[in-house]
């Protein structure tokens, strides 16, 4: 399988998750995969511009025949919160996800990105990519997904699109793809059991934390939970007085007036966190929801806990950067999730190793 502009590579965790082989992963940001090499070992990492990437150089880059292709291209062009500016050179790596598609024609695809690439300004531009492999592939999608009904404790609907081919997948529709929807899970039962954590130490430039004996975890957190017991990036923000008294007076579920900072509620889900930008654009920080009950904004894990990743899962030593990775990633859950589906309609699906 080769994982496109994999960023941290939260697609791609689901996919070893489901139980497939992640022969490579390719992305332009040094910073983006900072983290990837400690967090997948035996992975393959390549830095380098997709529209550059052709499929013959993809396959032998793996080195075997390339069952699946996964991918989120840049979503910023589509965006119904940003410019979407139909002259954002990005939007074009959309295309290329799908003419590598077409070159390397593996068995199955899955592209991942904002609910705006669906509606009426955009989905011709979607429909245009498709066309260069609608004659080779079963199309599901484009099918929008908010991963609080799959099971993550964040609402944010993305938009997914599956192709496969009938030869060496069995068919399946939207419905099947999508499988049983279930009951949300709660910020108190994703991040709840964190403030029992206790700081330990660093390094490598990551605050460690590692909960006590006596820590109680949630069925979520408790899947989330590393063998050791230890994590990091869970360092508080300490504003200043006046912000955090701003901040102490924001109900739950409320919004901050003037920065417009949504609290968390206990009993709900997060809404959806957001990547800001890069050096190239500016470095603009996006805006952090608040903790449900602290004078603060989340911390790195509590964001990373909310998107379901695993407390071994590393990001960079930065805040700013470890939120762009988290606000840019697909929740290994939902990813998981849609992949084992795919995998179980695979006619040679049980010869498919996890790899790392």
């Amino acid at each position: 399988m080769a994982d496109l502009f994999c960023g941290c590579s939260g697609l791609g965790l689901g996919a070893r998750q489901a139980g497939f082989v992640v022969g490579a992963s390719i992305d332009a940001d040094p910073i983006l995969t900072s983290s990837y090499r400690t967090n997948f070992p035996g992975g393959n990492l390549h830095i380098g511009d997709i529209a550059t990437l052709t499929g013959d150089a993809l396959t032998s880059i793996i080195g075997r025949r390339v069952d699946g292709i996964i991918g989120g291209p840049p979503c910023q062009g589509f965006s119904e919160i940003g410019r979407a500016d139909p002259e954002d050179p990005r939007r074009q790596l959309l295309h290329h996800f799908f003419r590598i598609v077409g070159e390397v024609k593996p068995r199955f695809f899955l592209m991942e990105n904002v609910r705006g690439l669906a509606n009426r300004k955009n989905l011709p531009f979607l429909d245009s990519a498709l066309q260069q492999i609608a004659n080779h592939y079963e199309i599901v999608g484009p099918v929008i997904i908010d991963g609080s009904e799959h099971g993550a404790a964040t609402k944010r609907p993305r938009i997914f699109v599956v192709g496969y081919d009938r030869q060496y997948v069995d068919d399946f529709n939207q419905d099947d793809f999508l499988g049983e929807r279930c009951a949300p899970t709660t910020v108190e039962e994703a991040i709840g059991d964190l403030a029992s954590a206790v700081l330990i130490g660093e390094e490598d430039g990551f605050d460690l934390w590692q909960f006590p004996p006596s820590s109680v975890h949630s069925d979520y957190a408790s899947a989330l939970l590393s063998a050791d017991r230890a994590t990091t990036g869970h360092r508080r923000t300490l504003h200043k007085g006046e912000i955090a008294n701003r901040f102490a007076a924001v109900s739950q579920g409320g919004m901050d007036a003037i920065g417009r900072h949504p609290r968390l509620s206990w009993t709900g889900q997060c809404p959806t966190i957001r990547a800001g930008t890069g050096a190239d654009k500016g470095s603009r920080q996006a805006v952090r929801p608040l903790h449900p009950e602290e004078p603060r904004v989340i911390t790195v894990r509590e964001a990373a806990r909310l998107q379901g990743f695993p407390d071994w899962f590393k990001f960079h030593p930065t805040v700013w950067h470890s939120f762009r990775m988290i606000g840019n990633s697909v929740s290994p859950i939902i990813a998981r999730k849609l992949l084992s589906s795919i995998r179980l309609r695979m006619s040679d699906g049980d010869a498919l190793q996890a790899a790392e």
